[in-house]
């Protein structure tokens, strides 16, 4: 990970859908080139938070900083300007099915930029060969694995070279060989771009083989209620929520005095 400079600031976020508020006073920072994991229990507001960080939302209140600018109240033009220095890989996938992998990956390209054809195919063709799918760029999304359209899906998070690429749950629906293929694509990726990634998981594998730091959300609490590294979370032993939610495939010790 490299020095502490900071990608996205949260401030005294209140996040939610209308009046309905799912959380409330968050503060956290993400740092440039840091695999950061959101984690926590379902309906806990993994993917509402996801959604604001990325500007689909607005706050209830508070802010939700990226790279130094607040998103909530830049000005249209410098809205898009921060929208695209990020990039934005869904669970889904989300890719048009009546298209190319390469039609899907030039499409940011051709939206945002004014590069000649020729060098978009050139770009979307080095996009696939880092994530490995070099060989299937004129084949429809149909035709691809779900191994293969999370790549494809990441491809074009990163087509237009952003700084932050938000994942919304990569490893679900994969087997485990899969997974862990991804797992690496994504630390390799980090570590060779520099990219700073946002995931949101509950992947135990994956929290453990990616993250450099991870924030809890707890549904209850509507905020976060534990921050730290994969280690420091398996071994908090003060919080049951956290305790439970890393040792979930194991016995818990606290549980288990007294059985035979």
């Amino acid at each position: 990970m490299k020095q502490h400079q900071i990608a996205i600031k949260i401030e005294d976020l209140v996040a939610g859908y209308g009046k309905t508020v799912i959380l409330e006073n968050l503060n956290f920072e993400v740092f440039k080139g840091e695999i950061f994991v959101i984690i926590g229990g379902s309906g806990c507001g993994k993917s509402t938070l996801l959604k604001h960080m990325i500007g689909l939302l607005p706050p209830v209140s508070g802010k939700v900083i990226i790279l130094g600018k607040d998103l909530a109240s830049a000005t249209s033009t410098a809205k898009n300007s921060i929208l695209q220095n990020i990039g934005v890989a869904f669970q889904s996938g989300a890719l048009f099915g009546s298209m190319t992998v390469m039609e899907n990956i030039k499409l940011p390209l051709m939206e945002f930029t004014r590069l000649p054809d020729s060098a978009i195919e050139n770009i979307v063709q080095m996009k696939l060969q880092l994530v490995g799918l070099e060989k299937s760029a004129y084949l429809m999304p149909g035709e691809l694995s779900g191994g293969m359209k999370k790549r494809a899906a990441l491809a074009r998070a990163m087509a237009l070279d952003p700084s932050i690429i938000f994942l919304d749950e990569p490893s679900a629906g994969l087997d485990p060989v899969t997974s862990a293929e991804l797992d690496y694509l994504i630390k390799d990726l980090a570590s060779s771009l520099g990219i700073t990634f946002v995931i949101v998981t509950h992947e135990l594998a994956s929290i453990d083989a990616i993250s450099d730091r991870i924030i809890m959300l707890e549904k209850t609490t509507k905020g976060i209620i534990a921050t730290g590294t994969p280690d420091q979370l398996k071994q908090d032993k003060q919080n049951p929520h956290v305790y439970n939610f890393f040792n979930r495939n194991h016995s818990n010790p606290n549980t288990d005095k007294g059985k035979k």
